[in-house]
């Protein structure tokens, strides 16, 4: 499918461990769909700056757009900046109108740490978003979200609009077939219909069918080509299309 690409590294030791179960990943997934980007590719990373940074740097690469969550705060264990600046050969310095907004919002409680969090690749951009006074850091196609979920998912819902593509066009097909009855007509779909996507999904416990099939693109007229012509091929074994 033509259009942007993306990846998605979650980092942290809490989520390998399994002390932390992800929310993050289940949101971008969810709205990169949604919006018509491709998601290629989710990895979890532990808290290790080069571990982080070979990682960012094959996906950056690779991919229209990285979204990093996790490792931002002022502790030990927060290491992706150091880990994504590494990942380009450029060094961490802090942002000047990150620490005024820092000092701002903690004023007597400010601990030195705190700063911490104004730090960032030299080179850094802040993506402003709507609904939200603090910006995403952005390094080139790279941004870098917090691990917390409820500021996640604030930061992410103030920029997402900004990728918003083409939307993807599904139909599903459903057949009382089993798969091993139908896996060469779907093979013919793949090799005549290159434009789209086929998937095949057995549902056992489903009195109404046993398979569902999904075919999508960003061309409709591909998908309508697609699914009608596997429907004349299941025959009678087509029980629906959605």
């Amino acid at each position: 499918m033509s259009g942007d690409t993306a990846a998605i590294a979650l980092i942290g030791d809490e989520l390998l461990s399994g002390k932390v179960v992800d929310e993050n990943a289940v949101l971008l997934i969810r709205d990169l769909r949604e919006l018509g980007v491709t998601l290629r590719r989710v990895v979890i990373l532990p808290d290790v700056v080069d571990e982080i940074a070979e990682s960012v740097r094959a996906l950056s690469a690779g991919y229209t757009h990285v979204f990093t969550s996790g490792g931002v705060g002022p502790t030990h264990d927060d290491l992706t900046m150091e880990g994504i600046a590494r990942a380009f050969g450029t060094r961490v310095v802090r942002h000047p109108l990150l620490e005024q907004m820092l000092r701002a919002h903690y004023q007597e409680r400010l601990q030195e740490r705190n700063l911490r969090m104004s730090e960032v690749p030299e080179g850094a951009n802040l993506v402003a978003g709507e609904g939200t006074t603090w910006p995403v850091v952005a390094y080139r196609n790279v941004y870098i979200l917090p691990g917390v979920p409820q500021i996640f998912r604030r930061k992410w819902l103030a920029i997402r609009e900004r990728f918003r593509q083409a939307p993807f066009q599904l139909r599903c097909v459903y057949t009382d077939l089993d798969e091993g009855l139908i896996a060469h007509h779907l093979d013919h779909i793949v090799a005549t219909h290159p434009d789209v996507q086929v998937g095949s999904y057995p549902k056992l416990d489903e009195p109404s069918y046993r398979v569902k099939i999904t075919i999508e693109s960003k061309s409709a007229p591909a998908v309508i080509a697609a699914s009608e012509a596997l429907v004349a091929l299941l025959g009678p074994g087509a029980l629906r299309v959605e």
